[in-house]
Parts: structure tokens; C-alpha cells; sequence
């Protein structure tokens, strides 16, 4: 990604290359509260920030509440490195229990401390924090799991969970590691203790990045954030226990991946409203990976259809899981190249069906480029955030398929050579929608932001 931002066409039939949106994405872009469309300007010109943090649209406030290096509330340690993805689920008397993910690697400068019980392989530095809130006050701050590996994204779960998944496949022996990563970990935000840190081996070890739970058949799926050929896969987890509450997912299940037949590459697929139906899901041959990754295990003579970075995925509008492939580069070994797709599956009809593309560089400096972490927002569409060299912006879709920014980050990150902001990751909303609560990576730090989310 280069510092210029892509141009925004409104319409897949529109001349040029920039963004395109199916007519269909009124199902998703619905949202909770969808108490209006916000049209062509979404709320308005973002005002620079006079604390050099984060600008906003006029009537939009921040708060810090969280910053990587400052003491732990619980005095476990210093708040931990890279913050990444983050769901903000309710608890009891109107608590919001904010569960943020760091994507530490051996090197971070703040290891997500280690606790007794809650900690994986001591040698591994990453895991989950859990900020507990009362509305805007910050009543607790600890440690939820640890001694997990690169903890990216994840998903939450019906029952009030969260799904933390490690985007490695370092092996036991290799970068100061006593255990094998590449796992999915369960974290009750309201009693950590409670899920410990146990892997769900059966989901699968490969470079996990978010999930997505069916509320109502309970199948899990899963995406796999490679960005080297050959590129993840799309997966779905059958669980033993669909929907069996907390520890269910501990009961095993089969773990499948998505061919597309006569597809082996998403990324030429560019016209929008592009559909394929008869969707197969194929056995995972050996889910632990344990001689050979998965993506590079044998799926028989019609092969497995693979996509570069995989990121964001979600369950919404109505019987649909959505998914994210943030970019794909021909130079990486790509069959094209994007700045960004959003895929639909249809698990009903067996049918994959792209949303949206993101085409390539203008001149126009606008945010909407190779999307990651995605929610839906309170007053319709969708709220993203940007991934790449340079990213600096969180944006949103409307409704009637208008990109427009939310947030631009100010914050200085010290290295020389390096992006002025680190990229935003983690974006979800308060349980009643008045609040998006966001994370800068680098330097790690959590935003609160309220605002006339509604119009």
C-alpha cells in the first residue's frame, strides 16, 4: 500500500478502477439501529486532533483508555505490546467487558505478563487483556490468557466468549517456544480462569486470523491470514457440541476447507456480483499440521481453492458469513491483483458471491483500501479498518455504498523510517452502540469514541 489512497466509485458499473459494491448489500449494511443512511458524506470532514492523537468528525470525542507500558489495574505488569483484535461483550449490571487481543511476537517490547493458570507456554509473549467497563469508567484491567503466540484476530462467541487465534505456525523448539502454536484459545472476558488456556486443537493449526459462529447451526468458520504463496485457505470447524456454551468447542469436530470448483485462486474474481454456486467443503487431512501446513496438504486431483490474506469474517445479514481478503499481489504469487475483497457465503445455498472490490492507486486521497478488521456500525453499513504500509484510517461503507473516514490516526510512533501511525485494528461497538472502541497497533493504545452515531 502506498501513501495515496484508492479511489471511491460508488457502482460496479461505473468506468475506471476503484471500489465497486453489489446492489445487495443492503441485508448486511441494515445494521442494528440503521436510523438513517449517511449518504455520500458520512459525518462530515475529519478535524485535526489538537492532542495529535486521533481526528474525528466534528461533534466525535475520544478517550484513552488503555496505553501499552502503563501499569496493568491489576498489578500484574505493564499493559502489553500490539494491540490487535477486540470484541466488546456484555456483562452483568450493564458491564461491557472490552477483550482485546496482543499480537506479540518473541521480540515485543511488553510480553502479555504470565498468571498462574491462564498461561500456555511461558515462552511465548502474546495472549488477551480484558478491560472491564462501567460505562465510561475503567473498573478493572487484567490479564486473560498468555503464553499464546501472535494473537491477531478472532470472533465472539453466542454464548459471550471470545475466540483468540494465534497467526503463527512456529512449532515447539523454535523461537524460544516449548509448545506447538497455531491455535484457537477460548477467553471468558468475565472469568478467565474458567477457560485456563487450552487449545482447541481440533480448529486447526495454521496462521489463524478471525472467525465467525453460525447462531444457529453453531458451525465455527475460519480464515488464514497468508500473505506467501501458497496463499490460506477458508475453513469451517464442525463442532461435536454446536453451540454447547463454554468448553464446548473442546469436544472436537471436523475441520473442513472451501473449494470453489474450477476456482484455485480468488483473487481474478473482480466483478462484483460474481456468484458461484455448488460450494464444497473437503476434510482437512491432518488438522494439526503436524509433517505439513494445511495449505500445502493434499486435497486430492480437484485441488482447494486458496486466497491471499485472509482476514476479517463475521456472520451478519441474515444467514450469510462474510469474509475479507485484504489484497492480493501478483509479485507475491497471486493470479491478480486487488486491494481488497468482501465475499458473501450463503451456507444454505452453497453460494459464494463477491460484495465488494477495492481496485488500484489514484491520485485521490481518500481513505478505503485493503480492508481488515471489520463490524457492522450502528447507524447502517460497515466500519473498517485499514491495513497495509501507511494505513492510517479507520472508514466506513454506508449503505448506499459511499466510503467515507471516521478516524485518522496522529500518534507518532518513534522509529525512524517507519509509518507515522501504526495501523488500526480490533474496531467493534458497545453492546448498546453508542460507543466504537478501537486499537492503534504501534504504539499499542485503546480508543473510546462517542459521537452522533445515529444521526
Amino acid at each position: 500500500m502506498s501513501a495515496t489512497r484508492r479511489q471511491i466509485l460508488a457502482r460496479s458499473g461505473a468506468l475506471g478502477a476503484g471500489i465497486a459494491f453489489s446492489g445487495a448489500l443492503s441485508e448486511l449494511f441494515a445494521g442494528p439501529a440503521a436510523a438513517r443512511d449517511l449518504g455520500r458524506t458520512g459525518y462530515g470532514p475529519l478535524v485535526p486532533d489538537p492532542g495529535g492523537l486521533l481526528d474525528l468528525p466534528r461533534g466525535f470525542r475520544y478517550r484513552v483508555l488503555s496505553r501499552e507500558g502503563d501499569p496493568l489495574r491489576s498489578g500484574e505488569g505493564p499493559v502489553p505490546s500490539h494491540h490487535d483484535g477486540m470484541a466488546a461483550l456484555p456483562g452483568r449490571r450493564g458491564l461491557v467487558h472490552l477483550v482485546r487481543n496482543h499480537e506479540n511476537r518473541p521480540t515485543a517490547a511488553h510480553p502479555v505478563p504470565t498468571v498462574p493458570g491462564l498461561t500456555y507456554d511461558p515462552g511465548a509473549k502474546g495472549g488477551c487483556t480484558v478491560l472491564t467497563l462501567d460505562g465510561e469508567r475503567v473498573v478493572s484491567e487484567r490479564v486473560a490468557v498468555a503464553g499464546t503466540a501472535v494473537n491477531c484476530a478472532g470472533g465472539p462467541t453466542p454464548w459471550r466468549t471470545w475466540l483468540t487465534c494465534e497467526e503463527t505456525e512456529d512449532l515447539a523448539g523454535t523461537s524460544g517456544y516449548a509448545e506447538d502454536h497455531g491455535f484457537v484459545f477460548e477467553v471468558d472476558p468475565a472469568d478467565p480462569h474458567r477457560t485456563g488456556a487450552v487449545p482447541l486443537t481440533a480448529m486447526g493449526r495454521f496462521q489463524h486470523e478471525a472467525v465467525a459462529i453460525d447462531p444457529v447451526r453453531g458451525v465455527v468458520y475460519e480464515t488464514e491470514d497468508a500473505f506467501l504463496h501458497p496463499f490460506g485457505l477458508f475453513y469451517r470447524f464442525l463442532p461435536e457440541r454446536p453451540l454447547g456454551g463454554v468448553g464446548s468447542l473442546r469436544a472436537g469436530g471436523r475441520l473442513q476447507a472451501m473449494r470453489v470448483p474450477g476456482v484455485p485462486d480468488l483473487s481474478p474474481v473482480q466483478e462484483v456480483g460474481s456468484r458461484f454456486d455448488g460450494v464444497e467443503w473437503v476434510d482437512v487431512p491432518d488438522p494439526l499440521a503436524a509433517g505439513t501446513p494445511i495449505r500445502l496438504q493434499d486435497f486430492g486431483p480437484r485441488g482447494i481453492t486458496h486466497a491471499q490474506k485472509l482476514e476479517g469474517c463475521y456472520w451478519g445479514g441474515g444467514d450469510s458469513v462474510w469474509f475479507v481478503s485484504s489484497f492480493a499481489r501478483g509479485a507475491d504469487g497471486s493470479a491478480a491483483d486487488h486491494f481488497g475483497q468482501i465475499w458473501r457465503y450463503e451456507p444454505a445455498r452453497r453460494r459464494l458471491t463477491l460484495m465488494v472490490v477495492f481496485g488500484p492507486d489514484t491520485d485521490v486521497r481518500l481513505p478505503g483500501e485493503s480492508p481488515d478488521n471489520i463490524c457492522l456500525a450502528p447507524g447502517g453499513g460497515l466500519m473498517v479498518c485499514e491495513d497495509g504500509d501507511g494505513a492510517q484510517h479507520v472508514f466506513g461503507v454506508t449503505r448506499g455504498g459511499e466510503v467515507y473516514p471516521l478516524a485518522r490516526g496522529r500518534q507518532d510512533i518513534g522509529t525512524p523510517g517507519a509509518p507515522a501511525w501504526g495501523e488500526f485494528a480490533g474496531v467493534t461497538f458497545a453492546p448498546d452502540g453508542r460507543t466504537m472502541y478501537v486499537n492503534c497497533y504501534t504504539p499499542g493504545t485503546t480508543f473510546a469514541v462517542t459521537g452522533p452515531w445515529h444521526g
